[in-house]
Protein backbone atom coordinates (compact mmCIF):
# COMPACT_ATOMS: atom_id res chain seq x y z
CA UNK A 1 0.00 0.00 0.00
CA UNK A 2 1.13 3.50 -1.09
CA UNK A 3 0.82 6.08 2.19
CA UNK A 4 1.46 9.17 0.69
CA UNK A 5 1.29 10.55 4.59
CA UNK A 6 4.74 8.62 4.98
CA UNK A 7 6.18 8.32 1.44
CA UNK A 8 5.64 12.59 0.88
CA UNK A 9 7.90 13.58 3.54
CA UNK A 10 10.71 11.61 3.16
CA UNK A 11 10.53 12.28 -0.50
CA UNK A 12 10.87 15.60 0.54
CA UNK A 13 13.75 15.14 2.64
CA UNK A 14 15.26 13.73 0.32
CA UNK A 15 15.19 16.31 -1.92
CA UNK A 16 16.26 18.36 0.51
CA UNK A 17 19.47 16.60 0.76
CA UNK A 18 20.14 16.36 -2.32
CA UNK A 19 20.07 20.34 -2.76
CA UNK A 20 22.69 20.82 -1.02
CA UNK A 21 24.90 17.42 -1.04
CA UNK A 22 25.18 17.26 -4.97
CA UNK A 23 26.97 20.51 -5.76
CA UNK A 24 29.09 19.23 -2.80
CA UNK A 25 29.61 16.06 -4.01
CA UNK A 26 30.88 17.71 -7.08
CA UNK A 27 33.53 19.77 -5.36
CA UNK A 28 34.47 16.28 -3.67
CA UNK A 29 34.93 14.50 -6.58
CA UNK A 30 37.14 17.48 -7.94
CA UNK A 31 39.34 17.76 -4.64
CA UNK A 32 39.16 13.81 -4.74
CA UNK A 33 38.59 13.29 -1.42
CA UNK A 34 36.06 10.83 -1.84
CA UNK A 35 35.54 9.12 1.07
CA UNK A 36 35.16 12.46 2.93
CA UNK A 37 31.37 12.27 3.52
CA UNK A 38 31.68 8.84 4.92
CA UNK A 39 34.36 10.31 7.62
CA UNK A 40 32.08 13.06 8.91
CA UNK A 41 29.25 11.30 8.89
CA UNK A 42 30.65 9.34 11.13
CA UNK A 43 32.13 11.44 13.42
CA UNK A 44 28.58 13.13 13.31
CA UNK A 45 26.58 10.24 14.53
CA UNK A 46 29.46 9.70 17.12
CA UNK A 47 28.73 13.48 18.71
CA UNK A 48 25.18 12.24 18.88
CA UNK A 49 25.85 9.02 20.38
CA UNK A 50 28.21 11.07 22.97
CA UNK A 51 25.01 13.86 23.22
CA UNK A 52 22.58 11.09 24.22
CA UNK A 53 25.34 9.50 26.31
CA UNK A 54 25.42 12.25 28.74
CA UNK A 55 21.65 12.25 29.50
CA UNK A 56 20.58 15.02 26.78
CA UNK A 57 18.72 12.80 24.10
CA UNK A 58 15.37 14.58 25.16
CA UNK A 59 17.38 18.39 23.69
CA UNK A 60 16.77 17.66 20.42
CA UNK A 61 18.85 21.07 20.39
CA UNK A 62 21.71 19.79 22.33
CA UNK A 63 21.82 16.38 19.94
CA UNK A 64 22.39 18.95 17.67
CA UNK A 65 25.12 20.79 18.73
CA UNK A 66 26.73 17.54 19.95
CA UNK A 67 27.04 16.36 16.37
CA UNK A 68 27.99 19.99 15.13
CA UNK A 69 30.76 20.15 17.32
CA UNK A 70 32.13 16.82 16.50
CA UNK A 71 31.77 16.92 12.67
CA UNK A 72 33.86 20.50 13.07
CA UNK A 73 36.37 19.00 14.82
CA UNK A 74 36.75 16.85 12.05
CA UNK A 75 36.71 19.00 9.48
CA UNK A 76 39.41 21.11 11.36
CA UNK A 77 41.61 18.51 11.31
CA UNK A 78 41.05 16.96 8.13
CA UNK A 79 41.54 20.80 6.82
CA UNK A 80 44.84 20.59 8.46
CA UNK A 81 45.57 17.47 7.02
CA UNK A 82 44.59 18.78 3.49
CA UNK A 83 47.37 21.14 3.55
CA UNK A 84 50.17 19.46 5.67
CA UNK A 85 49.74 15.57 4.14
CA UNK A 86 47.59 15.96 0.63
CA UNK A 87 50.09 13.00 -0.65
CA UNK A 88 48.43 10.55 2.00
CA UNK A 89 45.45 12.87 2.55
CA UNK A 90 42.31 9.77 1.83
CA UNK A 91 44.41 7.59 3.77
CA UNK A 92 44.20 10.01 7.05
CA UNK A 93 40.10 10.38 6.07
CA UNK A 94 39.52 6.62 5.96
CA UNK A 95 41.70 6.38 9.35
CA UNK A 96 39.33 9.01 10.87
CA UNK A 97 36.33 7.26 9.08
CA UNK A 98 37.13 3.73 11.37
CA UNK A 99 38.11 5.75 14.77
CA UNK A 100 34.79 7.05 14.92
CA UNK A 101 32.71 3.86 14.52
CA UNK A 102 35.43 2.17 16.74
CA UNK A 103 34.29 4.33 18.98
CA UNK A 104 31.09 4.51 18.36
CA UNK A 105 30.95 0.86 18.96
CA UNK A 106 32.95 1.31 22.62
CA UNK A 107 30.33 4.35 23.49
CA UNK A 108 27.40 1.49 22.83
CA UNK A 109 29.67 -1.60 24.21
CA UNK A 110 27.28 -1.63 27.36
CA UNK A 111 24.04 -1.09 25.87
CA UNK A 112 21.12 -3.75 25.43
CA UNK A 113 19.78 -1.45 22.20
CA UNK A 114 23.01 -1.15 20.75
CA UNK A 115 22.55 -3.09 17.18
CA UNK A 116 19.66 -0.86 16.58
CA UNK A 117 20.98 2.60 17.42
CA UNK A 118 23.87 2.07 15.53
CA UNK A 119 21.33 0.89 12.20
CA UNK A 120 19.43 3.46 13.17
CA UNK A 121 22.64 5.72 12.60
CA UNK A 122 24.11 3.98 9.67
CA UNK A 123 20.99 3.02 7.44
CA UNK A 124 18.63 5.52 8.82
CA UNK A 125 14.72 5.74 9.67
CA UNK A 126 13.81 7.85 6.20
CA UNK A 127 10.17 6.89 6.20
CA UNK A 128 10.03 8.15 10.10
CA UNK A 129 11.12 11.57 9.05
CA UNK A 130 8.22 14.27 10.08
CA UNK A 131 7.65 17.74 8.77
CA UNK A 132 9.32 19.91 11.84
CA UNK A 133 12.41 18.23 11.38
CA UNK A 134 12.35 19.02 7.63
CA UNK A 135 11.33 22.87 8.49
CA UNK A 136 14.48 23.17 10.29
CA UNK A 137 16.97 21.42 8.31
CA UNK A 138 15.38 23.17 5.25
CA UNK A 139 15.91 26.41 6.80
CA UNK A 140 19.46 25.41 7.54
CA UNK A 141 20.26 24.61 4.06
CA UNK A 142 18.67 27.58 2.48
CA UNK A 143 21.11 29.41 4.85
CA UNK A 144 23.86 27.27 3.08
CA UNK A 145 23.11 26.86 -0.37
CA UNK A 146 22.76 30.89 -0.44
CA UNK A 147 26.32 31.18 0.77
CA UNK A 148 27.39 28.60 -1.40
CA UNK A 149 25.99 29.90 -4.60
CA UNK A 150 26.72 33.94 -3.20
CA UNK A 151 30.14 33.02 -2.20
CA UNK A 152 32.27 31.15 -4.42
CA UNK A 153 35.05 31.89 -2.25
CA UNK A 154 33.70 29.67 0.38
CA UNK A 155 34.28 26.22 -1.68
CA UNK A 156 38.24 26.72 -1.39
CA UNK A 157 40.26 25.94 1.95
CA UNK A 158 38.18 25.71 5.46
CA UNK A 159 34.92 27.27 3.85
CA UNK A 160 34.13 24.32 2.09
CA UNK A 161 35.00 22.11 4.93
CA UNK A 162 32.52 23.98 7.57
CA UNK A 163 29.71 24.17 4.99
CA UNK A 164 30.55 20.39 4.53
CA UNK A 165 30.31 19.51 8.43
CA UNK A 166 26.94 21.39 8.82
CA UNK A 167 25.64 20.29 5.77
CA UNK A 168 26.37 16.39 6.83
CA UNK A 169 25.61 16.98 10.39
CA UNK A 170 21.93 17.35 9.47
CA UNK A 171 21.27 15.44 6.77
CA UNK A 172 23.00 12.07 8.92
CA UNK A 173 20.11 12.51 11.13
CA UNK A 174 17.47 12.36 8.33
CA UNK A 175 18.98 9.48 6.23
CA UNK A 176 22.20 7.72 8.31
CA UNK A 177 25.26 7.41 7.15
CA UNK A 178 25.11 5.15 3.84
CA UNK A 179 22.10 7.38 2.50
CA UNK A 180 24.21 10.26 2.72
CA UNK A 181 27.28 8.87 1.58
CA UNK A 182 25.16 8.10 -1.90
CA UNK A 183 23.46 10.90 -1.94
CA UNK A 184 26.78 12.69 -2.07
CA UNK A 185 28.76 10.59 -4.27
CA UNK A 186 26.54 8.90 -7.16
CA UNK A 187 24.71 11.37 -8.65
CA UNK A 188 27.81 13.59 -8.91
CA UNK A 189 30.21 10.33 -10.47
CA UNK A 190 27.14 9.51 -12.92
CA UNK A 191 27.98 13.36 -14.58
CA UNK A 192 31.46 14.18 -13.67
CA UNK A 193 32.20 14.62 -17.32
CA UNK A 194 28.63 16.76 -18.27
CA UNK A 195 30.24 20.32 -17.35
CA UNK A 196 27.80 23.26 -16.06
CA UNK A 197 24.60 20.63 -17.15
CA UNK A 198 25.81 17.91 -15.06
CA UNK A 199 24.21 19.45 -11.87
CA UNK A 200 20.73 19.38 -13.41
CA UNK A 201 21.20 15.62 -14.45
CA UNK A 202 22.39 14.64 -10.93
CA UNK A 203 19.69 16.46 -9.35
CA UNK A 204 17.18 14.79 -11.58
CA UNK A 205 19.16 11.48 -11.14
CA UNK A 206 19.04 12.01 -7.04
CA UNK A 207 15.06 12.71 -7.86
CA UNK A 208 14.52 9.27 -9.50
CA UNK A 209 16.65 7.39 -7.30
CA UNK A 210 15.04 8.57 -4.28
CA UNK A 211 10.59 8.72 -5.78
CA UNK A 212 11.62 4.60 -7.29
CA UNK A 213 13.52 3.35 -3.69
CA UNK A 214 10.55 4.83 -2.08
CA UNK A 215 7.98 3.57 -3.90
CA UNK A 216 9.52 0.04 -4.00
CA UNK A 217 10.17 -0.25 -0.30
CA UNK A 218 6.59 0.53 -0.45
CA UNK A 219 5.36 -2.19 -2.38
CA UNK A 220 7.74 -4.52 -1.86
CA UNK A 221 7.95 -3.80 2.22
CA UNK A 222 11.77 -3.48 1.96
CA UNK A 223 13.82 -1.23 4.35
CA UNK A 224 13.56 2.12 2.63
CA UNK A 225 17.26 3.83 3.32
CA UNK A 226 18.84 0.39 1.20
CA UNK A 227 16.22 0.57 -1.69
CA UNK A 228 16.80 4.09 -2.34
CA UNK A 229 20.71 3.68 -2.41
CA UNK A 230 20.28 0.88 -4.75
CA UNK A 231 17.87 2.83 -6.66
CA UNK A 232 20.47 5.86 -6.65
CA UNK A 233 23.15 3.88 -8.13
CA UNK A 234 20.95 2.28 -10.72
CA UNK A 235 19.58 5.37 -12.09
CA UNK A 236 23.09 6.96 -12.55
CA UNK A 237 24.49 3.81 -14.00
CA UNK A 238 21.78 4.46 -16.70
CA UNK A 239 22.52 7.96 -16.98
CA UNK A 240 25.93 7.49 -17.16
CA UNK A 241 25.41 5.31 -19.83
CA UNK A 242 22.84 7.25 -21.91
CA UNK A 243 25.62 10.21 -21.68
CA UNK A 244 28.46 7.59 -23.09
CA UNK A 245 26.66 6.45 -25.86
CA UNK A 246 25.73 10.02 -27.29
CA UNK A 247 28.82 10.57 -29.17
CA UNK A 248 28.44 7.59 -30.99
CA UNK A 249 25.40 7.97 -31.90
CA UNK A 250 25.88 11.59 -33.14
Amino acid sequence: MIDLDILLPAFVAGLLILALHVPLGREVLRRGIIFLDLAVAQVAALGVLLAEGMGLGEEPWAVQLGAALAALLAVLLLNWVERRWRDTQEALIGSVFVLAASSAVLVLSHDVHAGERIEHLLAGQILWVEWPQIAWVAALYTALLLLWWRLPALRSGLGFYLVFALAVTASVQLVGVYLVFASLIMPALAVRDAGRRGLWIAYAIGATGYALGLLASAWWDLPSGAAIIWALALSAVSAASRAARKPAGG
